[in-house]
């Protein structure tokens, strides 16, 4: 169990897929996106196994994720930002979103 002060270390963000592209080499992750956070965090780079999506599916799209964990090589690329989301029957990722637009960087409470 953890406390309400280690969940709040955790800074969780809305952003906007800005860019993607498919990762050829990618052994774990499909794709690469670029996400928009807004002035406060701004652009980041993230690198998913996105199977269910289609570069038009993803650019456009507002996620959620993890904005200050440490970068992470994936690959042959850099992660800056764990973009979250729930296995489908197929354990593939459903990216979490928001029901309707939102305000770019708005804290996740």
């Amino acid at each position: 169990m953890i406390t309400f002060d280690d969940f709040s270390k955790v800074d969780i963000r809305v952003g906007k897929i800005t860019n993607a592209e498919l990762l050829k080499d990618g052994k774990y992750s499909t794709h690469r996106v670029a996400v928009d956070f807004g002035d406060t965090v701004g652009t980041k780079q993230s690198c998913a196994r996105l199977v269910n999506y289609s570069i038009d599916d993803l650019v456009g799209k507002q996620v959620v994720a993890v904005v200050n964990f440490s970068p992470k090589q994936i690959g042959k690329h850099i992660s800056e930002v764990l973009l979250l989301g729930v296995p489908d029957n197929a354990g593939e990722c459903v990216l979490l979103a928001p029901d309707s637009e939102v305000p770019l960087g708005g804290n996740v409470y």
